[in-house]
C-alpha cells in the first residue's frame, strides 16, 4: 500500500472526534481502518478520513447507527458505479429528503439561538455602559 497512513490520534485531531468515537465506528463497521500496524494499531487512509468526516456530518441530523451504516453502504455502492435496485434508489432518495428536512430544522434552531445570542450581547453591552449603582 503506497497511500499515506495516519494513526488514530492524528485522525482524531484532524476530524475533531474522540478516539473512543473513532474506535466505536470501527467496531460498528461504519468506518473500518484500511490497515493495521505490526502492533495492531489502527491506520487510516485519506479515504477513511473522508468517510469519518461524512459520518460526523450525519450526527447532527439525528440518524441512528443502523441508518448511518445503511446510508454509507448505499453511498459506497453508488459512488463505485454499482447499479442500485429500484428499492435502493428509493431508500437513498428517502434519506436525502429526511436529511434535508432535518437540516432545515437545525437551521431554524440555529437562527433562534442566534437571535437569543444577539439579544444577550445587546443587553450585556447596555449593562456595561450604565453608571455604577454605588
Amino acid at each position: 500500500m503506497d497511500e499515506k497512513l495516519f494513526q488514530i490520534g492524528a485522525v482524531a485531531e484532524r476530524v475533531d472526534l474522540s478516539l473512543r468515537t473513532i474506535r466505536f465506528y470501527d467496531e460498528a463497521g461504519i468506518v473500518v481502518p484500511s490497515a493495521r500496524s505490526a502492533g495492531g494499531f489502527r491506520l487510516y487512509t485519506e479515504s477513511d478520513i473522508d468517510r469519518l468526516i461524512q459520518v460526523k456530518a450525519m450526527r447532527p441530523l439525528g440518524f441512528t447507527l443502523d441508518e448511518t451504516r445503511e446510508l454509507m453502504e448505499l453511498r459506497d455502492r453508488f459512488n463505485t458505479g454499482e447499479a442500485l435496485s429500484q428499492l435502493e434508489r428509493a431508500v437513498l432518495a428517502d434519506y436525502s429528503e429526511r436529511a434535508d428536512a432535518k437540516f432545515r430544522k437545525r437551521q431554524r434552531q440555529l437562527a433562534d439561538a442566534q437571535h437569543l445570542t444577539d439579544a444577550l450581547r445587546r443587553e450585556a453591552t447596555a449593562v456595561n455602559h450604565e453608571p455604577d449603582p454605588d
